[in-house]
């Protein structure tokens, strides 16, 4: 059974009555997150959840202190951008993960593309795979979007762990695809191949390609 999307959590004891209780003291004092977010992994354990090891479990922890907070909209973009400008690797996963259900449960709407942003302009696979999720699929302009799937192509992150590619990739995705390959090519460099799967929505980009390499794909 999951909640917004954030699944369930084995924990022990100790560690469910501690989540019970971070969880009451930020719903009465938002301030409180401070320091109760970054002491989840150890309170809470970081193992993969069973079942479901995209998620880790202080990631899933730290999403229910997240969906905790009584903010909405602006308000809780800045929170959320303040932890994730602050945290470290663990912590900055755990908020890109929580951004569908906060969209859900909390009221985020666009205030979360910040934080999207800012993943997206670093080289950190994790992290940019974490970004390009449901809520990036549904918030990026198609600039945007088309401009995170190459780079995720760039960088090794596999599109089919990118959410809504099947309805966004257009043909001037398909044409960026293109133009990515043939530079690959030229260089005598091999093109990736999560890239032959947008193209082939858009054959028409694919002749030239055909032609450098000389051969029917």
């Amino acid at each position: 059974m999951t909640t917004s999307n954030v699944p369930e959590i084995p924990l022990t004891d100790d560690g469910a009555r501690w989540l019970e209780t971070a969880v009451e003291r930020i719903r009465a004092d938002a301030g409180a997150l401070a320091a109760l977010f970054p002491a989840a992994g150890r309170a809470c354990g970081r193992e993969p959840v069973p079942g479901d090891p995209a998620w880790t479990v202080d990631e899933a922890a730290r999403a229910r202190l997240l969906l905790a907070l009584p903010q909405t909209g602006a308000h809780l973009g800045e929170t959320l951008f303040e932890l994730y400008a602050h945290g470290d690797a663990a912590e900055r996963l755990a908020v890109l993960r929580s951004l569908p259900a906060l969209e859900h449960d909390s009221g985020l709407g666009d205030s979360g593309v910040p934080l999207v942003r800012d993943a997206l302009r670093t080289n950190d696979a994790r992290l940019v795979q974490a970004a390009m999720g449901p809520y990036a699929a549904g918030h990026l302009s198609d600039h945007a979007y088309r401009q995170a799937v190459l780079k995720c192509v760039f960088i090794g992150v596999p599109l089919a762990a990118v959410a809504g590619l099947d309805s966004r990739a257009d043909g001037e995705m398909a044409r960026m695809m293109a133009d990515f390959a043939e530079e690959r090519l030229l260089a005598g460099r091999e093109v990736p191949p999560d890239v032959w799967p947008v193209l082939e929505r858009h054959p028409t980009f694919l002749t030239r390609i055909h032609a450098l390499i000389g051969e029917e794909r």
